[in-house]
């Protein structure tokens, strides 16, 4: 077997080292001397080099005027992306137009090539209400004939929502029609623009200081072009998002364990680096064990949502130990960085304080491990062999 990279995809990761090599993770004030958010905006600078480069375009259909390229490519954008605490939604971004490419159809046609020349600017609800339910469930999809879709629901915690043109919102059909006749209990994607007639945001502040916002929809309309109603469309979505948020959570963890390198092996206490301590060295391996499994996950969840290939278990179950093993190894990473830092650890001058609010937004947001562990229990409980 080849586990190697394609020559598409190392030129993606190549392309975004370049652009990022110049980012600076200290570029906006430190999310705990904030009474507010770091900053307004994400970063329009960086969004527009990431144009320019044709990483917004990167998962954009080739007859959207993309570079067609899949899961694979965009986490290893993404893992360099989480190396440098990139404030852009890059992978609300690239996630959609990737979702949009394959379900998209009408709708997914009209806004793709504006994704990929970087001048709509998409996030996706998935959080849900209480960020602890599904989130198709916390809106409901009603098909008004020949006038549309109306939405009603609230979504919370939606990311750089304030700064977004496009709210990409799931939802659940009201009243069990899929509007062309067929019973309902599927989901549907609405194209909501921010400023949309019904559309209401309340401002929320995250663990890292950026822009989230409470989505509220109240009796939004929408044409039948701003609805995908493609059978899995945010199932893929859904996805391709965990799997983002589980390579951004491995860029974290590998520029944070390169920090906790760095610093070991020049602070000296009694004579000697700390580095040359037992017990300060059986931690940094501990660490680079969490991140050769947090890599080892990520990319076969990554490859088999790329493929598509069958196994003894569906995809759900690799994104199900991806997910475990980037929410804990993530967490273990930061902590035991702070530990070997001392009090350095905590200074706002030096921006681990910074990837560690990073890394916890990270944790939050792909929740907490047991729930994971359960999940891959009830799929092991699924589809445990026959043996009558």
């Amino acid at each position: 077997m080849d586990f190697t990279f394609s020559e598409e995809q190392q030129a993606a990761r190549e392309a975004a080292q370049a652009v990022l090599s110049g980012v600076s993770p200290d570029g906006v004030p430190s999310p705990v001397l904030s009474r507010g958010p770091v900053a307004e905006d994400f970063d329009r600078a960086l969004w527009r080099k990431l144009a320019a480069a044709d990483l917004l375009s990167l998962t954009v259909a080739g007859e959207h005027g993309g570079a067609g390229l899949g899961p694979i490519a965009l986490c290893l954008v993404l893992r360099e992306a989480g190396q440098v605490l990139a404030r852009v939604p890059l992978l609300e971004s690239g996630a959609t137009a990737l979702a949009l490419s394959t379900h998209g159809g009408p709708a997914g046609a009209a806004v793709l090539p504006a994704i990929g020349r970087g001048e709509l600017v998409t996030t996706v609800a998935s959080s849900g209400r209480t960020g602890h339910d599904a989130a198709e469930l916390a809106v409901a999809a009603r098909p008004v004939a020949g006038e549309g879709w109306v939405l009603d629901g609230v979504q919370t915690a939606v990311p750089w929502a304030p700064c977004a043109d496009v709210l990409v919102i799931p939802a659940h059909l009201a009243d069990g029609q899929a509007g062309d006749g067929r019973v309902g209990g599927r989901s549907v994607l609405g194209l909501v623009p921010r400023d949309h007639p019904g559309v209401s945001l309340a401002g929320q502040v995250s663990t890292n200081g950026e822009r989230y916002a409470e989505v509220r929809l109240d009796s939004v309309r929408l044409d039948a072009a701003q609805v995908v109603t493609a059978e899995g469309a945010w199932e893929r979505l859904r996805a391709l998002l965990t799997a983002g948020t589980c390579a951004l959570a491995l860029g974290v963890g590998t520029a944070v364990c390169r920090m906790t390198s760095a610093y070991t092996a020049k602070r000296e206490q009694f004579g000697f680096p700390l580095a040359t301590f037992q017990a300060v060295a059986v931690q940094a391996a501990d660490r680079y064990i969490d991140l050769r499994a947090m890599e080892a996950t990520l990319w076969q969840a990554a490859w088999r949502l790329e493929s598509g290939a069958g196994g003894p278990l569906p995809a759900a179950a690799d994104l199900a130990v991806a997910k475990v093993w980037a929410s804990e190894g993530v967490r273990r990473a930061v902590q035991t960085a702070q530990h070997l830092h001392g009090g350095f650890g905590a200074d706002t001058d030096y921006a681990l304080h910074r990837y560690h609010a990073w890394a916890k937004q990270l944790e939050l947001s792909l929740g907490p491990a047991a729930a994971h562990e359960e999940a891959l229990g009830d799929l092991l409980a699924a589809h445990a062999p026959d043996d009558h």
